[in-house]
């Protein structure tokens, strides 16, 4: 009689993931959820609204400077959100005000 090693439960998670019908809303759910933890209190608190428009990333904020600060690390945010939720979700992000 033989037994396979069990398997990291992460992986199949990640099989699940990769056939899930809606995987691609799933993952920006996922992005939105870790959010705070990307980016910190301090600029999730200056953020009124982060959702998903045509596949880009939308964040809106009422104060210029924070909406300048976010603009320009735009892609490292981008990056760390990726790299959060193992996946390539977030291809670009518009920041508004």
């Amino acid at each position: 009689m033989r037994f396979d090693t069990p398997k990291p439960i992460r992986d199949s998670l990640q099989k699940y993931l990769d056939k899930f019908p809606q995987k691609r809303k799933l993952r920006q759910g996922m992005v939105l959820s870790v959010w705070e933890e990307v980016v910190g209190e301090r600029i999730a608190s200056q953020v009124n609204d982060v959702h998903f428009e045509s596949g880009k990333l939308v964040i809106k904020v009422s104060n210029q400077v924070w909406r300048h600060e976010i603009h320009a690390n735009r892609f490292s945010i981008a990056k760390k959100l990726n790299i959060k939720v193992k996946a390539e979700v977030v291809k670009e992000i518009i920041v508004r005000s």
